[in-house]
């Protein structure tokens, strides 16, 4: 038997090189390249031809050729379960790689194309929508008390006629905390907002501006209504890279680094030239002192007295307060300049999320979580404030303030008429649903979106280019922004602000209403001593007893009773005296 006989008979099962061509085809069918053959045989070929040469002569043809085929399709059956195996792991990772969305989107497509002809249609999955990428509100349940709460109407009580608190339902401060949004609002349109620094301040302006807020012309001013995904405008702080470093309303590094560390709530007021007391809150719940930041602005007059009255602990801390100093204050006007921490409170503390500012003569009553959830997570709004509990139209406001003296009266006037040449008109029934154009701005409660940041900017700019007066200027700086993007503002009811905090009394009324406290007067000498009566032997003699004289009255001028009108007058009548009619 020759070797070539037995290639030849070989064949009747398939020549070894159609066999290696069909083996070929099928691995290529199963996507892996055929390893071509060299051109001399190597070492190992022929030691495996001189052992194929040995089984055959033991074993007869016959049986090596079934040999061969049982070998080739176990081969090709463990290469197809190795293939299949494969794609089947494939497949597991893609759907691994499914984000969950409103439609069902792949991360790496391209994988489930085979030779850029063949794809798979994937139906959609009926799984849960992903978490929103914002807060969208929230409804309470069916039948809660709060859905169904109704103001009640004022009592009627003649005595007073003022403003007044109202019920607020509120939700526990447990149920509060647990709805707190776990991602920011929406912000319409504006989504990322940077603010101009100039080392070397330009005041070529037509009028207005400070070195602290920067001198933005009128063009910039238009210019910043103009609302944008990206925009940059004057927010105060012009000079410094950092709000408070060198920027006038200068704070100290200490102070700073902290407040930076206020990534949740900020409580804020501010108290200047020692004007008001500073009032503790109360019912804050054990949580809300631990998470919540408390800060108190002062300026070196009021660290003075505090320091000297030995309220101020070396923490910085007057109860839950925390305590910081500002130095170089830009403006000589104390309201002018607690105007900052009013309006520019997202400055200061950068990471905080939510604030709640409220004047130094208020004292808070409710917990702020409570609060927030009342009136902004509960409204899904970025920005409440209570509307003035009596006036709604700006005019009026203007008037009332000149009036009062709370501003020079020609710069009132200017501005007011600046504002009519923009379009300002009185407030009518037209401007529904907005209910009010004048806020009473001892309160607001916001989130530091981008939106709600920009109008704070605009409505600082506003304060600092006319005047401090904030209630005349809220509403065109809301009119400008609303135009342009769906952004609304929660104006409450003032009952419900006086619900949370309570009104307190400045200082020097304060000390103008406590009791003098009188002298005590020391009692009148006792009359000098009688001598004693000289002994006699004459009888003693009786003293005359004389009627007590009567305590003259004295009328007081303009006291005197008039005598009414048919009024009888009693008289003493004598006998024989006594008129008779003739008649």
């Amino acid at each position: 038997m020759t070797t070539g006989s037995l290639g030849i008979r070989s064949g009747s099962y398939g020549s070894l090189d159609k066999q290696a061509q069909n083996n070929s085809i099928s691995i290529i069918n199963n996507g892996v390249l055929p390893i071509q053959s060299a051109r001399k045989p190597s070492k190992m070929l022929k030691e495996k031809e001189r052992l194929f040469h040995s089984i055959c002569k033991f074993a007869g043809r016959k049986k090596v050729g079934m040999l061969l085929l049982c070998v080739i399709s176990a081969a090709v059956f463990g290469w197809v379960l190795y293939v299949g195996k494969g794609e089947d792991s494939q497949e597991g990772i893609t759907r691994q790689n499914i984000s969950l969305n409103n439609s069902v989107i792949l991360r790496n497509p391209e994988s489930l194309v085979k030779n850029d002809k063949q794809s798979y249609n994937i139906s959609p999955l009926a799984l849960p929508p992903p978490p929103p990428a914002f807060f969208l509100g929230y409804t309470l349940p069916p039948g809660h008390p709060c859905n169904i709460f109704t103001l009640p109407p004022p009592p009627a009580d003649k005595k007073r006629t003022g403003p007044r608190p109202c019920p607020v339902c509120y939700l526990p401060v447990e149920e509060a905390i647990a709805l707190m949004p776990k991602v920011p609002s929406y912000s319409p349109v504006l989504k990322n907002l940077t603010y101009i620094y100039e080392e070397n301040l330009s005041r070529e302006t037509e009028f207005g501006g400070s070195d602290f807020g920067g001198y933005p012309t009128l063009k910039q001013r238009s210019d910043s209504y103009d609302i944008r995904e990206s925009m940059s405008v004057h927010c105060g702080f012009v000079k410094g890279s950092k709000p408070g470093r060198n920027t006038g309303y200068d704070m100290d590094e200490d102070d700073l680094h902290d407040m930076e560390q206020c990534h949740g709530v900020v409580v804020a007021s501010a108290i200047f030239a020692n004007f008001d007391e500073i009032n503790q809150p109360r019912n804050i719940s054990d949580y809300s002192r631990e998470t919540v930041c408390f800060y108190m602005f002062i300026d070196e007059e009021t660290e003075a007295y505090l320091k000297n009255s030995s309220k101020l602990d070396s923490r910085k801390k007057i109860g839950v307060w925390r305590t910081v100093v500002i130095h170089n204050p830009p403006y000589k006007d104390g309201r002018r300049t607690g105007k900052i921490p009013k309006l520019l409170v997202h400055r200061m503390f950068p990471n905080a999320r939510f604030s709640l500012w409220i004047d130094g003569k208020l004292e808070l009553v409710v917990d702020p979580y409570q609060i927030l959830e009342r009136f902004l997570w509960r409204k899904n709004a970025t920005f409440a404030i209570s509307r003035h509990y009596k006036r709604f139209d700006v005019l009026m406001e203007a008037e009332a303030n000149k009036v009062a003296g709370k501003y020079d009266n020609a710069s009132i006037d200017f501005q007011v008429e600046f504002y009519k040449k923009e379009g300002l008109t009185p407030y009518s029934e037209a401007k529904l649903p907005i209910t009010s154009d004048v806020p009473e701005g001892c309160v607001i409660i916001r989130e530091h979106v981008p939106i709600s940041n920009l109008f704070t900017c605009l409505w600082f700019n506003e304060v600092d280019r006319f005047t401090s007066r904030d209630q005349i200027s809220f509403s065109t700086v809301r009119d400008h922004i609303t135009a342009k993007t769906n952004w609304t503002i929660n104006m409450f009811f003032d009952c419900e602000r006086r619900n949370f905090v309570v009104q307190k009394y400045h200082k020097d009324v304060l000390e103008h209403m406590a009791p003098h406290i009188p002298v005590a007067a020391l009692p009148p000498p006792l009359p000098p001593s009688l001598p004693p009566p000289a002994l006699s032997n004459e009888p003693p003699v009786k003293p005359v007893e004389t009627a007590p004289e009567r305590p003259v009255r004295k009328i007081q001028p303009g006291r005197r009773r008039e005598r009414r009108s048919g009024s009888r007058r009693h008289r003493k009548v004598i006998t024989g005296n006594r008129d008779t009619d003739t008649n």
